[in-house]
C-alpha cells in the first residue's frame, strides 16, 4: 500500500523546514535529472500500487497547500516527483491480522436460497504497531460452506471526506474511491485520539425501524481508539460501506474497551454489552447512540477456570427464539483465551438464562503459535439459516472459520 510520509512537518522548532529543504532539493534538479529520477520511481513502484501517479498528484497538492507553493511553476513531472518523496510503501498487515467481525452485506441480490453475502472486518497491524481496519467480502451458504471474494494485490486507504471535517465532537467522515472494491480498502487512524490505532471493530447491522415497520438498516461498529497513552470507545457508522462516519462515544462508558451494540433497541433504548471494570461483563443502556453515561448493571462474572482472569463479549448478541445468544471469551491460566456462549432473556437481557461451563472453541496444536500465542478471538459471528459462521483470530497471526449449529450451541448452556 502507498501511504503519505510526513518527514517531521510538525517540528515545533522549525515548522516545515525539513519539508521545504526536500522540495528545494528536488527543485534544484535539471529537467533532465528530474525526468530520469521520476522514470526510476515509476519503474520501481508503478506496478506495485493502484493509481500510483494519482497518489503522487494528490500528495503534491497536500505539500503545495502546506508550504504555500502555488506559485512555484513546477512541471507535472517535477510535481509528481516531489509527491513521491512524500510517500512510502506500507504493509498494513505485516505484524498481525486478527479479531474479525462479520455482518450481512448491504447487497444481497443474486444470493442463492438461504445464503448470505457478508462483509468481514479485520484488525490489521503494520509497521509501528499501528492498527487499521481492513475488509473482506464473501458469501456464506446454509450448509456451512463459504467463499471469500478474491483480493487483489493492491490496497487503498479511505480518504477524508470534505463534507465532514473534524469538528468539536471529533467526528470525521471517510470514503473509498468509487473505483475501488471494499475488499481492498483500509481505514487508517485519522484523529489524534486514533493515532496509534483503530482496534477490534465489532460490527452489527442495526435496525432503526419501529416494530412492524420495514427494516431501516445502518451498519454500526464499536471500536477502541488508541493514541498511545489513553483509550476511547468510538462508533463507525455507514449505510453502504462506501462512506463512513467515525465518532467518539461520549459519557463515562466510553472510557472502556469492548463495547458491543445490540442489533435493535431493547425496551425502547439502545443497549450494549461491555466490560466496565476490566474483568466482568455489564449491560449498558442509553437513549442516545453516541452518549453512554450509564455505568450499567453487572451481567456476568468469571465462573469457570477457563475465564477466571476476565470475560468479555465476542461481538453483538444474536436474537434467537430462545433469547439473545451472546458469544463470549474468557482468559484463563497462562493467558490462554477461549470462546464460550451465554443466553440472555429476550425482553430483559439483564437476566442470564444460561452459559457454557466449558469452552466451545480454544487454541490447540498449531493454532497456539503466533504473534500473541494461545489466543482465539472474534468480534462477531454471522447466523446463516440454522448455523453460525464464526471467523476468529488465531494467535493474532491468521484468521480461521468455525461453523456450529445454533441448536447444538444452545444445548451446551447450563
Amino acid at each position: 500500500m502507498l501511504r503519505p510520509f510526513h518527514l517531521g512537518w510538525q517540528s515545533a522548532a522549525t515548522p516545515g523546514d525539513r519539508a521545504r529543504r526536500l522540495v528545494a532539493d528536488v527543485a534544484a534538479l535539471t529537467e533532465e535529472e528530474t525526468d530520469a529520477e521520476y522514470d526510476r520511481v515509476v519503474h520501481d513502484f508503478a506496478e506495485r500500487h493502484w493509481q500510483t501517479e494519482a497518489m503522487f498528484d494528490r500528495r503534491y497538492e497536500d505539500v503545495e497547500r502546506g508550504l504555500g507553493l502555488e506559485q512555484a511553476g513546477f512541471s507535472i513531472t517535477r510535481k509528481r516527483l516531489i509527491g513521491a518523496y512524500f510517500c512510502h510503501e506500507y504493509t498494513y498487515a505485516a505484524a498481525a491480522l486478527m479479531n474479525p467481525s462479520i455482518v450481512p452485506h448491504p447487497d444481497q441480490s443474486g444470493v442463492g436460497r438461504g445464503g448470505c453475502r457478508f462483509v468481514m472486518s479485520l484488525r490489521a497491524v503494520g509497521e509501528g504497531h499501528i492498527s487499521s481496519v481492513a475488509f473482506r467480502e464473501g458469501i456464506a451458504n446454509p450448509d456451512g460452506s463459504f467463499d471469500l471474494w478474491p483480493e487483489s494485490a493492491f490496497a487503498t486507504a479511505l480518504e477524508l471526506d470534505d463534507t465532514l471535517q473534524a469538528c468539536e465532537t471529533g467526528a470525521v467522515a471517510v470514503h473509498r474511491h468509487p473505483e475501488s472494491s471494499l475488499s481492498n480498502s483500509v481505514i487508517f487512524p485519522i484523529t489524534e485520539q486514533q493515532r496509534q490505532g483503530l482496534e477490534d471493530l465489532r460490527l452489527v447491522r442495526f435496525d432503526h425501524a419501529a416494530p412492524g415497520a420495514p427494516p431501516d438498516y445502518e451498519w454500526i461498529g464499536t471500536y477502541t481508539a488508541w493514541n498511545g497513552a489513553s483509550i476511547r470507545s468510538e462508533l463507525l457508522r455507514t449505510r453502504d460501506f462506501r462512506r463512513f462516519v467515525l465518532e467518539p462515544i461520549e459519557g463515562r462508558a466510553g472510557r472502556n474497551k469492548g463495547m458491543a451494540l445490540f442489533p435493535q433497541k431493547v425496551g425502547g433504548q439502545y443497549a450494549m454489552v461491555g466490560r466496565q471494570d476490566g474483568k466482568n461483563l455489564f449491560l449498558l443502556r442509553s437513549d442516545d447512540l453516541a452518549h453512554w453515561d450509564d455505568d450499567g448493571v453487572l451481567l456476568m462474572e468469571p465462573a469457570f477456570p477457563w475465564e477466571f482472569i476476565q470475560i468479555g463479549n465476542c461481538g453483538s448478541p444474536i436474537l434467537t427464539d430462545a433469547g439473545w445468544l451472546l458469544i463470549t471469551h474468557g482468559v484463563g491460566a497462562m493467558r490462554k483465551y477461549a470462546l464460550g456462549a451465554a443466553l440472555l432473556d429476550r425482553d430483559d437481557p439483564s437476566k442470564v438464562i444460561g452459559r457454557t461451563r466449558e469452552p466451545v472453541l480454544t487454541a490447540e496444536d498449531a493454532d497456539r503459535s503466533g504473534y500473541v500465542p494461545n489466543v482465539v478471538y472474534t468480534c462477531g459471528v454471522l447466523p446463516v439459516g440454522e448455523q453460525l459462521l464464526i471467523p476468529y483470530g488465531i494467535s493474532d497471526s491468521a484468521v480461521g472459520f468455525a461453523v456450529v449449529a445454533i441448536a447444538d450451541l444452545l444445548a451446551l448452556l447450563v
